[in-house]
Order: C-alpha cells, then structure tokens, then sequence
C-alpha cells in the first residue's frame, strides 16, 4: 500500500474513523479523537467533573464485566438511564448525574479510535474545547514536523457498518485544526487545511450541527440538549488525556 496516506513532512494532520486514526497513529505522536456527538463531548462533561472515564468500544454484556474490573460505574444507553443507572453517553444526563470517580463509557466510534492510537498520546477533543486542546498541543510541542498529530473525525455508521461522514465532526475537528494553526502556522496537511477552512466558513456552527443529520436524529428522539451541550462552542477548559487507559484532566 505504501506510506502515502501518512501525509508526512507535515505538523498537523486529519482522517476520518477508527481505520484512518489506526492508518495515522503510526507516523505521529499524538491523536485528537473527535466525537462530537457524543462521545468526546460526553468526555469533557464527565472529567470536567473529575471523574476518570474508561473508553471501551463494545455496548455489550463484556461492558459490565470490563467496568467492574476497573472498579468503574457502567454508562448505558441514552434510553436506558434512569435511578438506577444514572450515567449514559447523553452528556446532558452525565451533567446531573450524581458524581462517580470511575465511569466506562462504551463507545463504538470514539472507543474505538482511542484503541486504534496504538503508542500515541491520545486526547479527547470536541466543539466545546477546541481551543483549550489546540492550546494545549501547542504547549507540549505538537503539531510540528517533528512532532506531529493527527486529529481524527470518529464519523457515524451506516446500517451496513460502512463509516458515514457527519458534519458535526468535521466542524468539530476543523475547530481543533484552526486554533492550532494560530500556533503553529503553515504546517498543516491538505487535509487538515481543508477541515480548518470548513470550520472558519462556517457562518453558523450551532445551526449547522443542530440540522446535520446526527443533530436532527437526536432532537427527533428527544435529545435536543445533548445537541446544545455539544455546541458549547469552547465552553470548556478541560483536556481529557488517556492515561492507564483513562481519560483524565492534563496538568
């Protein structure tokens, strides 16, 4: 296959979904994942709170057994929550939820790419943090040349599993790339210039998420405030970094 899908000789790169960020992972130092709705931003949400979030890819009976291991409360689906199970990927729901210092959190897109990072610093970006992440990248030393990132937009599936580009994270990602590029400058690849503009031309962020096609499905069934927590457009100063296999607030 070769190595052109690497985008090499460049400080800040951008693919889509779990194949792209494991493709990426190998020729950079950091992954940003992505998930705008809802994983990441039910991320910040939760370490915002100071609660260690798990990442697991699996929404299954292999959950409960993976978070009693690791000593963690159990998120369920968005329709599942209620007294006894408070917490879910509903970032809403987690906000007033009551606390837990240990929280898994499956996940089949956003999961899945934090497990395709392989030995890359990986950090957990979305709408609402943009530039605390961008901020934070550049404080490290990433997004150069020599130490490169790679943000990943998680996408959403179709019914035959096949990745299904979603806008909110496209903006989602270029809002990462743009703040970033105040920075670190022209060393973004084509790719990641072209989410960048994307983000920037985009008169309206919170109406275009809110009538894409996942804002649209989440309001229809009664989310709509998992769609405006997401769209709290650098409403959050928290950088989730997964850390012994948790996301947890960096220093």
């Amino acid at each position: 296959m070769g190595d052109w899908y690497l985008q090499t000789g460049h400080g800040v790169r951008f693919e889509w979904g779990p194949e792209g960020a494991e493709r990426l992972a190998t020729g950079v130092d950091c992954v940003v994942v992505v998930d705008v709705l809802s994983f990441t931003t039910s991320v910040t949400v939760a370490v915002e709170a100071g609660t260690r979030v798990f990442p697991y890819r699996w929404r299954d009976a292999t959950a409960a057994a993976f978070a009693e291991r690791n000593g963690a409360d159990l998120a369920v689906g968005r329709r599942e929550a209620g007294p006894s199970s408070p917490w879910s990927l509903s970032p809403a729901a987690l906000r007033g939820a009551p606390f837990t210092p240990r929280l898994v959190l499956p996940s089949p897109n956003g999961s899945a790419i934090s497990a395709s990072a392989g030995e890359a610093v990986v950090v957990a970006g979305a709408l609402r943090n943009a530039k605390a992440v961008a901020d934070w990248l550049a404080r490290q030393g990433y997004g150069t040349p020599e130490r490169p990132v790679a943000v990943i937009a998680s996408g959403e599936r179709w019914p035959d599993g096949s990745l299904r580009p979603a806008v909110e994270d496209l903006l989602g990602a270029g809002a990462v790339v743009a703040a970033l590029q105040e920075h670190v400058g022209d060393a973004l690849s084509p790719e990641a210039s072209v989410v960048a503009a994307a983000f920037r031309s985009t008169p309206d962020v919170v109406a275009a998420v809110t009538a894409g096609s996942s804002g649209r499905e989440l309001v229809a069934y009664g989310f709509a405030q998992d769609v405006a927590v997401a769209t709290e457009v650098d409403g959050c100063a928290v950088v989730p970094v997964l850390v012994e296999g948790a996301f947890t607030a960096a220093g």
